[in-house]
């Protein structure tokens, strides 16, 4: 039987205020255990939460992000269950009435087709603490509870069940992730925990319009775990089903050490949860003042500056969407190509020697030594000719490592390129001179002798001649004497 795989996904990104939605109590990750949890935050008897207005400001960016309906009136409710780490014995939650509705984010698939996946809404609502296991602990089998985290606002993106890959529900995710840090709602951190994935996964018949039975697998926290939990979750559901079994609703948690999914327990309904709306909050009701000024400085958006580079840059669209991967690639490369005057020169060099030196050090577009304004520096030394495109690697290196500016090294390390013809050419007739006999088999119709005389050529110049210069005076003095 041929089956279709079904993938929702609901992320939990970490809003990036200071404080906690309910309480004054700071969310700065990495403090002591339980040194960030106030009375409000623990549950103590006669608190009261006081709603943080920069959480609310925040989802509302988010939900204009994506072209969704931002309520004029919201209301939060109780989330009732039993868990360690939620001290009150409910959580904060929105459920019938969220801040957001309905929106939608494009995808591109790897064929480069552009897919739309609906967002179904986007609530507020608080974290929990965080329970650490005994390897953590120094062994004796005890668990302990953190509530630092208990508290930290989060906002909750529930999509449509519209993702029919692994595939397609990373490049989802990836998208959600490029978004919430473009618009500086959330650092996206996902080793902090700022960014988090559950995915829900059925398969059906093809064909079938009745959805079959989901496996909800829990906090995924990178793209690579997100895709390989699907990818198994769905063998796991096929061969169930094909060996005649059946499956339940469930809750289920990835292990990466295994590559596989287990069982945590069954999965709830909503009515399980027992939602109420909260008695100690009044329903959050914005007017449009609210909303305009919260959305008054959103920058430009992805997909938009996306299509711009493509059209004002005249970039293809695989260099487009590598530069337009953050907010902050995008401004480097912005600031590279008008300063230097050529944007293809910029976008080859940020996608190319830049990239790959960020990957070799493990460093983001905001942490690279070498700034925008230097690198395009560098590309003017290579537009008006001072250097050859690998004299200019070799400056790129020397700026990498701290070592100045591209002309300060050019000059000390004496890279300039040489272009003066007259001397070009007296290299050049020396070298063909002194290899009479690589000069009769070009002649002969060896071309690739050819690439033995460039070589003597950059060898004798220390890499420095103009090799285009070097082409052509090689080709006139080895064409056949009449």
């Amino acid at each position: 039987m041929q089956w279709e795989t079904v993938i929702g996904l609901e992320i939990h990104t970490q809003l990036a205020t200071r404080s906690k939605i309910f309480s004054g109590a700071a969310t700065a990750f990495g403090a002591a255990p339980n040194s960030q949890a106030c009375a409000i935050d623990l549950g103590l008897p006669g608190v009261l939460p006081v709603l943080n207005a920069e959480a609310v400001r925040l989802a509302v960016r988010f939900g204009k992000a994506i072209g969704a309906s931002v309520a004029h009136r919201s209301v939060f409710a109780r989330k009732n269950y039993f868990y360690p780490d939620l001290p009150k014995g409910y959580q904060i939650s929105q459920y019938e009435l969220p801040i957001v509705g309905e929106g939608q984010v494009q995808i591109v698939l790897a064929d480069g087709t552009v897919k739309s996946i609906g967002v179904t809404r986007a609530h507020l609502e608080e974290d929990a603490g965080k329970s650490l296991h005994d390897d953590r602990l120094g062994g004796g089998g005890y668990s302990g509870i953190d509530l630092n985290r208990a508290g930290t606002p989060l906002l909750e993106i529930v999509s449509e069940p519209d993702m029919r890959s692994p595939q397609e529900a990373v490049a989802y995710a990836r998208k959600i992730h490029q978004l919430v840090r473009w618009i500086g709602i959330s650092d996206g951190n996902m080793q902090e925990g700022s960014f988090r994935i559950d995915a829900n996964v059925s398969i059906r018949p093809h064909g079938q319009m009745r959805f079959g039975t989901r496996a909800e697998i829990k906090n995924i926290n990178s793209f690579r775990f997100l895709e390989r939990a699907i990818q198994f979750e769905v063998e796991r559901q096929i061969e169930v089903l094909e060996g005649g079994g059946t499956l339940v609703q469930e809750t289920r948690l990835y292990d990466a050490e295994r590559d596989e999914t287990r069982s945590m327990r069954s999965k709830e309904e909503a009515h399980d949860y027992r939602y109420f709306p909260d008695p100690d909050l009044l329903p959050l009701e914005l007017d449009a003042a609210f909303i305009v000024d919260a959305v008054a400085d959103l920058p430009e958006l992805p997909d938009v500056k996306r299509e711009r580079f493509h059209t004002q840059y005249d970039l293809g669209e695989y260099d487009a969407s590598q530069l337009t991967a953050s907010r902050e690639l995008a401004d480097y490369f912005e600031t590279v190509a008008r300063a230097s005057g050529e944007p293809k020169l910029a976008a080859n060099w940020i996608n190319g020697e830049l990239a790959a030196a960020l990957n070799r050090a493990e460093l983001e577009i905001g942490q690279s030594p070498v700034s925008a304004e230097r690198l395009a520096d560098l590309l003017k030394r290579i537009l008006d000719g001072t250097l050859s495109g690998k004299l200019a690697k070799q400056v790129f290196e020397a700026m990498w490592s701290g070592a100045g500016d591209a002309d300060q090294i050019i000059e000390e390390q004496g890279l300039r390129q040489i272009t003066d013809s007259g001397a070009l050419e007296t290299m050049i007739a020396a070298i063909v001179a002194a290899n009479p006999a690589q000069v009769e088999q070009y002649r002969a119709g060896k071309d690739k002798v050819f690439g033995f005389f460039v070589g003597q050529v950059m060898k004798e110049s220390k890499g420095k001649a103009n090799p285009q210069q070097v082409n052509a005076i090689l080709k006139r003095m080895l064409a056949p004497s009449d």
